[in-house]
């Protein structure tokens, strides 16, 4: 089975090209979901973070509140840092558990989304890697609109991603998302293509 990873910064598209790839049978996991699975009430991750960052990143009902935990990172590189290398453990293990899943189905490959494809090191895992970028008033209209958060908090998320060479230079495909769906139709053909032998 061949591992794809995925990545690209925020609001770059990557959820949508992960659709289109189901047409060919190919399933993705996406890695920000993963996060607050394993930051539930009670896991071992939320535990983690709660003795790292305080009892403030938490609602009253004993839950991760995110937008709080956010505002703490978000502004300060280091923190932001702290956050990933705890919470990088946990979702890797839960994608290679998934993968194995994958595999057991007989697929013929498996896609991770995962914006931190470099930073977690999972990049070394993959087979390929896919890198999806769009120009950033794109991203920023689209994670503004997903996460119902402000232009200034879209920003502040921008601003602490890599540009788009970040997510390029180590890719072995690039999409760019700035076109139409028939236009990002035609890209994925190509790199599906591409991978696995077909005309």
């Amino acid at each position: 089975m061949i591992v794809i990873g995925l990545t690209g910064g925020t609001g770059a598209g990557k959820g949508c090209v992960c659709q289109k790839f189901l047409q060919y049978n190919i399933n993705s996991l996406d890695t920000d979901w993963v996060s607050r699975e394993v930051c539930s009430k009670g896991t071992p991750c939320l535990n983690e973070l709660v003795k790292t960052f305080g009892n403030t990143i938490l609602n009253d009902d004993g839950t991760l509140n995110r937008k709080r935990l956010g505002s703490i990172v978000f502004s300060d590189r280091e923190k932001l840092n702290i956050l990933n290398s705890i919470s990088h453990r946990y979702i890797l293990d839960y994608a290679r558990n998934w993968l194995e899943s994958q595999k057991a189905d007989s697929k013929i490959a498996a896609i991770i989304d995962a914006p931190l494809l470099y930073e977690s090191g999972f990049d070394k895992e993959c087979d390929v890697i896919i890198a999806v970028i769009s120009d950033k008033e794109a991203r920023t209209k689209r994670i503004m609109s997903r996460d119902n958060i402000s232009l200034d908090d879209a920003n502040k998320r921008l601003n602490n991603q890599g540009d788009d060479s970040f997510y390029t230079q180590k890719a072995d495909y690039v999409i760019t998302n700035n076109g139409s769906l028939d236009d990002l139709d035609a890209q994925i053909q190509n790199i599906y293509n591409d991978i696995f032998g077909k005309n």
